[in-house]
């Protein structure tokens, strides 16, 4: 095939997973201060499913689309005034977010300073599960909430895939972590740090624990979980809510009781991916996979993604 086309993903209009569709499109090239990286493997996340089908960060798309973020990969080549990478390297990034990344494809093109050096101990696939997911927890517990030894973190979906690197994270910052998820899933997080778990099919988590000093929502206002978790928020203590943001109710429930909020949107950072990377090679943090797939299975793979009952992680494997 022609160096100047590729294997992509793509979709011309939003709906179910049947309007994505594998093809050759053209290659992009680098524009100066850009690197054009070869694909080996392409996460896949909650706002690839929600903006196909018209949600998510739907507004900032464009047809033909070409979705997803996560990528890991070799640096193919670099573009003028590039001096941080090199072809060759081996990078991994979110880059774009949430503008269109591109990244279920062979290849992708973004500015050299979105990517960072993908860890060494992990495949590509591994390091491609990471940079969404991982970015989100880093940038809840770390800006949002501030998270220190000693303090009280509870982590709602804690088996997912952002939720399983939160309890993680909040572990090594020396946090005592409470994670809500069904019971089969309970070891498995107490192997990654959990202190304590909560099966919220079985009891709601505000009459199994309290005096949280920050809250990580990862549910938002399904069954109401943002408002519910004021309760068991301390005073001054903060409600990071991820999936749309600070909602009504809850602005209302913690201004009563004297809690803080914040909303919290993703973006692109080189610097946290590296010092993530760090970790990963230290083995204090693992990444979990649930399954991998090729970019011909992406109505397969969004399918799963959306019964919302994987465990970790779904990848594609683009290059082998």
């Amino acid at each position: 095939m022609s160096e100047q086309t590729m294997r992509a993903v793509t979709i011309e209009e939003f709906g179910g997973p049947e309007v994505m569709r594998t093809r050759r499109v053209a290659r992009p090239e680098p524009l100066p201060t850009e690197v054009l990286v070869r694909v080996h493997a392409a996460g896949i996340n909650p706002v690839d499913w929600k903006t196909r089908a018209g949600h998510g960060m739907a507004g900032l798309q464009s047809f033909p689309l070409i979705p997803g973020w996560d990528v890991s990969g070799v640096v193919e080549e670099v573009g003028f005034g590039v001096t941080t990478l090199a072809p060759g390297d081996e990078v991994y990034a979110m880059p774009w977010f949430p503008r269109p990344a591109g990244a279920y494809a062979e290849f992708v093109t973004a500015p050299s300073r979105q990517f960072a050096r993908k860890p060494a101990s992990l495949p590509h696939t591994g390091a491609a599960a990471l940079p969404l997911a991982a970015l989100t927890a880093w940038h809840a517990l770390v800006d949002a909430a501030g998270v220190a030894a000693g303090q009280r973190v509870l982590v709602h979906a804690a088996a997912g895939g952002v939720g399983h690197l939160a309890v993680q994270f909040a572990k090594h910052f020396g946090a005592e972590v409470i994670a809500t998820a069904r019971e089969p899933r309970h070891a498995w997080l107490k192997e990654l740090g959990a202190d304590e778990t909560i099966d919220y099919t079985q009891r709601r988590f505000e009459d199994a624990t309290g005096g949280v000093d920050a809250v990580i929502d990862l549910l938002g206002t399904l069954d109401e979980t943002d408002v519910r978790s004021v309760s068991v928020t301390r005073p001054g203590g903060i409600v990071v809510s991820v999936p749309g943001g600070v909602s009504p109710g809850l602005a209302t429930a913690a201004g009563r009781a004297g809690v803080r909020t914040s909303p919290l949107l993703v973006e692109p950072d080189a610097a946290a991916l590296t010092a993530i990377a760090e970790l990963v090679d230290a083995g204090a943090v693992q990444v979990q996979i649930e399954r991998t797939f090729a970019l011909e299975e992406a109505a397969e793979a969004h399918r799963l993604g959306e019964t919302n009952r994987t465990r970790g992680k779904l990848v594609f494997e683009v290059a082998k």
